[in-house]
């Protein structure tokens, strides 16, 4: 009796088609935007997905500076970040840090959704944040996402 080998396919970083997606977040939620855009950042929506590789395409997000929350977000949703000293621990609440820096809860969000260490360093760097309306990511023609 002859038995057929059978192939498994690996894919290679050679193999890896990037697409160009733009995300108007002007009125989106945080979450319900974080939790589309990451997996199009890992590659998980391609059919050759490989969890070791980054097959993920290049997100520009526009008027991230206009997205919403519900509830108290604004004001009971804190962010902690700590220098390193003894009593070094500084919170920011929601509010502050849109008035700050527009652009970073939507960061985090998406940055705590994707892997830790090398490979979600480097899927992070295909995400881009705006806070207007305009990115200058023309030449690589992206397409509407959402």
């Amino acid at each position: 009796m002859k038995h057929s080998i059978q192939k498994t396919y690996a894919t290679t970083p050679a193999a890896i088609e990037r697409r160009w997606w733009v995300v108007d977040a002007h009125g989106m939620t945080l979450g319900r935007l974080a939790s589309k855009v990451a997996p199009i950042l890992r590659g998980t929506h391609k059919p050759y997905f490989t969890p070791h590789l980054d097959t993920g395409d290049h997100v520009i997000i526009v008027n991230a500076d206009k997205i919403r929350v519900t509830g108290k977000r604004l004001d009971q949703k804190l962010y902690y970040r700590h220098s390193g000293y003894p009593g070094g621990l500084k919170s920011m609440t929601l509010r502050e840090m849109m008035d700050r820096h527009p652009t970073r809860a939507l960061k985090l969000a998406i940055k705590g959704m994707l892997p830790k260490g090398p490979l979600g360093r480097q899927m992070m760097r295909k995400l881009r944040l705006y806070k207007g309306a305009e990115h200058p990511h023309q030449a690589q023609q992206p397409q509407v996402m959402l």
